[in-house]
């Protein structure tokens, strides 16, 4: 059994929050060890709607302390993270027979004015039959609208970003690494881990605190820890999207009402598609084979068809995504009702080990405070009653003004001239400042190495694996970027050659 060495924190699971605790905790001072069982945002974390919104349907259940909270969010996390967060405007068509007009007018009310919006657009009325929002629509269906702001992120480099920057500040990150065994030996916990690769040996670290932030694999965790009798409880709530060509033509998304009372939005994604999702229904087994059914993807097509003139059927899909939605099951009748707040159960029999359950990507930087906060007592006095600095300190090439993108893809153009127009713009939303690290100071096309297709270098890849752990070439396509969906099966494969013969490399040196 190979020996890891003594840490004060120790997280399990490289989902938004796992990562979100461990860079608020490593920023503080605290020795940190991470290890998640797949990639870094392999599980629920890649699986939302891309959103950072203060979730205007939880009004309806009065989650006000939650909405709040996410509508503070909003502006903080564009703050810290303008390459990879940026503001949308949702257009909210009024439905005859659902949701009266005047309950719509003063949950938007609210929603402007809970919490505290300062750079956001508010609120306005729409009317649809003029307004370049309405031609999508049914014609004559719709006349009046709502148009809102919040805001959209890329999940999962919100979450390798959590990552790197917790890594440069000492943290030690293990994706690929399973948590297989944990127990208290007098004052400390002793977990044992094992990587995902051939000829891997056991490790043992200890930590003087552990954090179980595994999602929907919290359960398996706890049973891990031989904690089996939980005081919270989990329900699991499995979402839904796909993907299909674009819809319309303008910049706007919609959030559609159902006649079920769910809500559906149509969001512009990657420039040539509409991303329609989500689905909620109680989901039963491993949160690892979660898949989207074809009732899933009927359910979608028909939410939207009944709002836009153009008919879309399922074989027009061209990529679907399921997650497991890990929430506190607070006893509602229905998946949609159940609550997106979150606890924390800390376990302070011996030494101490906190439980996350539930959550949401828009407050997990919020939750991280509050998990650190439960743990205080527990941390060296260097690391209590910290101030506020995740909020304030941008993650890895975000070191830019929220107005200053257009500004950064110039700079990036002027540069690197050679690289065009489009390509600028994608490497500076991905990688903000740190584009130039990618560009590594070439000179030429050429001296990118080999296009893997649509823009998709070697120089790119060779940084992925270097400094955001990639491993495969899914990694690479779904996860720190959406290639996969213009990629042929043959550029793919030979991806996956050229980063299997890097990683040997890698091994052999």
């Amino acid at each position: 059994m190979l020996d890891g060495g003594t840490y004060d924190v120790a997280i399990i699971g490289g989902g938004i929050n796992g990562c979100g605790i461990a860079r608020d905790a490593a920023g503080r001072g605290l020795s940190v060890y991470l290890c998640e069982q797949g990639d870094l945002a392999s599980g629920t974390s890649s699986a939302a709607t891309k959103l950072i919104h203060g979730g205007l349907r939880y009004l309806e259940y009065l989650e006000f302390r939650l909405v709040r909270e996410a509508l503070a969010e909003r502006e903080v996390l564009w703050r810290i993270a303008p390459h990879i967060i940026w503001p949308l405007r949702f257009v909210l068509p009024y439905h005859e027979g659902l949701r009266p007009a005047w309950l719509l007018r003063l949950g938007l009310f609210l929603y402007d004015h809970l919490g505290g919006r300062k750079l956001l657009p508010p609120t306005t009325t729409l009317d649809l039959a003029k307004n370049i929002a309405g031609r999508p629509l049914k014609p004559g269906r719709y006349s009046l609208g709502f148009e809102y702001s919040d805001c959209w992120v890329d999940d999962a480099r919100l979450v390798v970003l959590n990552a790197r920057d917790a890594a440069d500040r000492g943290a030690i990150v293990q994706p690929r690494t399973k948590a297989v065994a944990a127990e208290r030996v007098g004052d400390l916990w002793h977990l044992t881990t094992l990587e995902r690769s051939a000829g891997a040996q056991p490790r043992t670290i200890r930590a003087r605190i552990l954090v179980n932030a595994a999602g929907p694999w919290v359960g398996d965790v706890l049973a891990v820890t031989q904690r089996k009798n939980a005081p919270a409880s989990i329900r699991l709530v499995q979402g839904s999207h796909i993907v299909v060509p674009k819809l319309y033509a303008h910049d706007r998304c919609y959030i559609f009402q159902n006649p079920d009372k769910r809500i559906i939005f149509a969001i512009p994604y990657e420039g040539d598609f509409t991303l329609i999702g989500t689905t909620e229904n109680d989901y039963i087994g491993d949160p690892g084979a979660v898949a989207t059914s074809p009732e899933d993807i009927d359910y979608l097509c028909q939410a939207v068809n009944r709002y836009f003139s153009t008919t879309i059927t399922p074989a027009q899909v061209v990529w679907t995504y399921s997650g497991v939605r890990p929430l506190y099951d607070d006893g509602a009748s229905e998946a949609q009702a159940a609550t997106r707040d979150y606890v924390l159960d800390l376990d302070d029999v011996g030494a101490p080990m906190l439980s996350i359950f539930g959550g949401k990507i828009t407050t997990y930087r919020r939750l991280a405070q509050h998990a650190l906060a439960k743990l205080d007592r527990y941390l060296p006095v260097k690391a209590r009653n910290h101030v506020d600095w995740t909020g304030r300190s941008p993650l890895p090439g975000g070191d830019f003004p929220v107005q200053g993108f257009e500004a950064l893809v110039n700079d990036i153009s002027h540069g690197y001239s050679w690289l065009g127009a489009h390509h600028s713009r994608r490497l500076a939303r991905a990688y903000g400042t740190r584009a130039r690290a990618v560009l590594d100071g070439a000179t030429s096309w050429a001296a990118l190495g080999t296009d893997f297709g649509k823009g998709l270098t070697e120089a790119e890849v060779l940084y992925l694996m270097r400094e955001e752990w990639a491993e495969n070439a899914a990694d690479v396509i779904w996860r720190r970027s959406k290639f996969g969906l213009w990629l042929s099966q043959g550029q793919v494969s030979a991806l996956e050659s050229f980063m299997a013969r890097q990683r040997a490399q890698v091994g052999a040196a």
